[in-house]
């Protein structure tokens, strides 16, 4: 992760429940998290739905209006004390010009992609008792660095339920 620390231009601390991003704003920006925890996140029917959870080591990005440069529904919020690098889509662009970096982007955004992409067929076809064990086996730190009501929105379940999972 190197190469993604020296891209950052500025490192910014954000305090408990501030945002880094707003709903309709544009922003261009990866987020390296250093401490803390982030969430991204709509707003339906009066409901937030977490798409995404970010900790420690984990990058935190708007991808519909990093790459189209367009406002996005999606908001990104701090969950607790968070610093993170900040890295601009120029600093990305340049990187991603040399050809042994271009290998290194496109295999994180390979990563991205995946990651999303069994998210959406875990809530498709998963009961909440298998999207908490996959998530537990993918990513055991989650449980440790984000509170329990907002891993419950991640996993499309109640509080409740997700106690009751973690119990048995």
């Amino acid at each position: 992760m190197k190469e993604i620390t020296a891209l950052a231009t500025r490192s910014v601390v954000y305090k408990r429940n501030e945002f880094l991003k707003l709903e309709g704003s544009i922003d261009t920006h990866i987020y390296h998290i250093i401490s803390g925890s982030l969430r991204v996140y709509i707003r339906h029917e009066d409901q937030e739905q977490i798409l995404r959870l970010g900790y420690a080591g984990n990058l935190i990005v708007s991808l519909d209006s990093f790459f189209k440069e367009e406002p996005s529904s999606l908001i990104i919020q701090a969950i607790k004390k968070t610093e993170v690098q900040i890295i601009p889509k120029s600093r990305v662009s340049a990187f991603i010009c040399e050809e042994e970096k271009k290998l290194f982007w496109i295999q994180l955004m390979e990563d991205l992609i995946i990651q999303q992409y069994e998210r959406e067929i875990d809530l498709l076809t998963s009961s909440p008792k298998e999207r908490y064990a996959k998530v537990l086996r993918r990513s055991p730190q989650l449980f440790q660095e984000v509170p329990h009501k907002h891993i419950a929105n991640y996993l499309r379940m109640s509080p409740e339920t997700l106690s009751r999972l973690k119990k048995s």
